[in-house]
């Protein structure tokens, strides 16, 4: 009997321990053990640096957009529209930048700048329509986002008749698709600027903690003097401008303005976010645990490319993450809850 008491305490306390790092940490430290143990039985190149660098490469466009879906999480809503809104912004950018340069080659960096902030601000003009209809209409913020997905879809292909976008300068694809500082990729860096200024903004400002207020509870805000509908406004604006230069960064690594681009966005990076432990109610959310799992969606997309399986089956996991991420997120609940009682 004292035998059996004494195997059955060291268990005790290791599940104990791993209860309590699930309660803190959430799903994502477990997931991301699990994927590059798994990935690296799979392929022998999966560690290696030059995959790691080329899975923070291909991370970068998703987690740049899962930064603006997480202040719409926070906020007790989320964005349908973010895969459009980086379509519309690659169309109208390329457009913009193929136009003055065809008129004005010489002003290289004047063609490359214009195309930028025309790519920007359209993609930021869904964002304002979505900001108005949520905060001001009081329009769900699944139909807000899902109509205005279908509407600025429609304007790109309208815009390029479904054909890709050419005559952009040279440079733009060189210096923002696959230019290196130091030997990191130039979107890391510019993914790395976002994620700085949002940080000091949610956590160093008071209108970051509004976000937090807003989601937790709308009226208690309210009530404190939070202007609750322009924090509302400003969170789907801030969402669409970080969709936007996801946008403009993928359009030059592609060289092309594409009216298809961004289809899977919408479901990544809501993803990337609940498995980061963003809480789909609103309110609960840490940046730093976004930008881990936007790598973690990455890591497992290039898992399974380098271990060949199919695109169709990628869809299936990633959709299954998702629902695994949610059902840990109610059973860590049920574990706080336990704690405090």
């Amino acid at each position: 009997m004292a035998d059996s008491a004494t195997t059955t305490a060291p268990r005790r306390s290791a599940s104990d321990m791993l209860k309590r790092l699930f309660v803190r940490l959430g799903i994502l430290p477990f997931l991301l053990v699990i994927a590059i143990v798994v990935f690296t039985l799979m392929s022998d190149n999966f560690l290696t640096g030059r995959n790691l660098m080329n899975v923070l490469r291909q991370s970068v466009y998703l987690m740049i957009v899962s930064l603006g879906q997480m202040l719409a999480l926070l906020t007790g809503g989320f964005d349908l529209s973010v895969g459009t809104i980086l379509a519309i912004s690659s169309v109208v950018g390329a457009m913009t930048m193929a136009s003055v340069y065809a008129m004005a080659p010489d002003m290289v960096w004047l063609a490359i700048l214009l195309g930028c902030l025309g790519g920007v601000t359209a993609g930021t003009l869904i964002g304002v329509v979505n900001g108005v209809g949520v905060a001001f209409f009081n329009v769900s913020p699944f139909m807000m986002s899902l109509g205005m997905a279908s509407v600025g879809f429609g304007i790109a292909l309208y815009l390029t008749g479904g054909v890709p976008v050419y005559g952009m300068p040279v440079a733009f694809g060189d210096v923002f698709g696959f230019g290196t500082l130091l030997g990191i990729p130039a979107p890391v860096w510019v993914a790395a600027g976002l994620v700085v200024a949002l940080y000091v903004f949610l956590y160093q400002t008071p209108y970051g903690r509004y976000f937090y207020a807003v989601g937790g509870n709308l009226k208690a805000a309210s009530l404190s003097g939070i202007n609750t509908k322009a924090t509302l406004f400003f969170t789907y604006v801030l969402c669409a401008a970080f969709a936007a230069i996801a946008g403009m960064l993928l359009t030059a690594r592609l060289d092309t303005g594409e009216a298809n681009i961004g289809a899977s966005m919408p479901l990544e990076s809501i993803a990337a976010c609940v498995i980061a432990g963003v809480s789909l109610r609103g309110g609960v959310g840490r940046l730093e645990n976004v930008v881990l799992g936007a790598l973690f969606i990455g890591l497992v997309q290039n898992g399974m490319n380098l271990a060949r399986i199919e695109s169709y089956l990628q869809t299936v996991v990633l959709g299954a993450l998702l629902i695994l991420a949610v059902i840990a997120d109610q059973i860590r609940l049920r574990y706080v809850a336990s704690l405090k009682d």
